[in-house]
């Protein structure tokens, strides 16, 4: 839906919807059922100062390095929370050299995140492999699949296995759990299937997080009245003015500090 559509995600169901129908082919989407589904996300997005998804032009380099589009995203993200988001297009060309390294891996979860979590390490570190990090130790020792010590650059694979945490993992094996002693370390036989699988891939933490923090609070949107729209800005601690001006009409309102009314 947009406004998560399109951009290193996939194009918007409208449009998809829209362009089968040109071509004759029957649609079972309700165009004006969606629509408040977009209004609301273009004023969540708006409200939060967040990307619109536009689609993008043709770039040959996504042939290249064939990074997926949700790893570019959640890239762009956390270089971003670093204050390193120049380095986007460094990474994905980089990521391209990893992946020819390792031997090109499918881009698919987990590999394409070893290959670029990597790329990444690399850039920003400046030195070609100098920090790896547990998951590619794991790779190139065949965790992650046996063909993998086959098809690696043998140089990279000898510059990964020479450090001494490729010591620690050598001889690990993995876990062979039945179901009831997975359901068992996360919560026990009372849990649900549904909140088993949530605490096996997100933790027991964020789980219970999830559950306590109580439904969205609601968002400032077009749907609502003026008067609404008026009341939720009002209760904004950090917006001591608001200033709207339409054609034929205006509304300012200013904080007061000492009464804390809206006037």
């Amino acid at each position: 839906m947009p406004p998560l559509a399109n951009g290193s995600s996939q194009p918007s169901l409208l449009n998809v919807a829209r362009n089968l129908r040109a071509l004759g082919f029957s649609v079972a989407v309700n165009d004006e059922e969606v629509k408040p589904v977009e209004e609301h996300f273009t004023a969540v997005a708006n409200a939060q100062r967040l990307a619109i998804g536009r689609p993008f032009a043709y770039d040959e380099s996504q042939y290249l390095h064939q990074v997926p589009g949700g790893v570019v995203s959640n890239l762009r993200h956390q270089l971003r929370l670093l204050g390193k988001e120049d380095k986007l297009p460094e990474t994905l060309e980089e990521a391209a050299r990893v992946r020819a390294d390792f031997g090109y891996p499918i881009m698919v979860t987990p590999l394409s995140q070893f290959v670029v979590s990597q790329a990444a390490i690399n850039v920003i570190v400046g030195e070609r492999y100098k920090e790896v990090t547990d998951q590619v130790i794991q790779y190139a020792l065949g965790i992650w699949g046996k063909e993998a010590p086959e098809i690696m650059a043998p140089d990279v694979k000898d510059k990964i296995l020479s450090r001494g945490r490729a010591k620690d993992w050598k001889n690990w094996t993995a876990p062979d759990l039945s179901v009831q002693e997975v359901r068992q370390k996360f919560g026990g036989p009372s849990v649900p299937d549904e909140d088993l699988l949530l605490r096996i891939y997100a933790g027991a933490d964020a789980v219970t997080a999830m559950m306590t923090n109580g439904a969205p609070k609601p968002q400032l949107d077009s749907r609502q009245s003026l008067l609404q729209l008026i009341e939720q800005l009002s209760k904004k601690k950090n917006c001591n003015q608001v200033y709207i001006r339409r054609n034929g009409f205006s509304l300012a309102m200013r904080k007061l500090a000492e009464a804390k009314t809206v006037v």
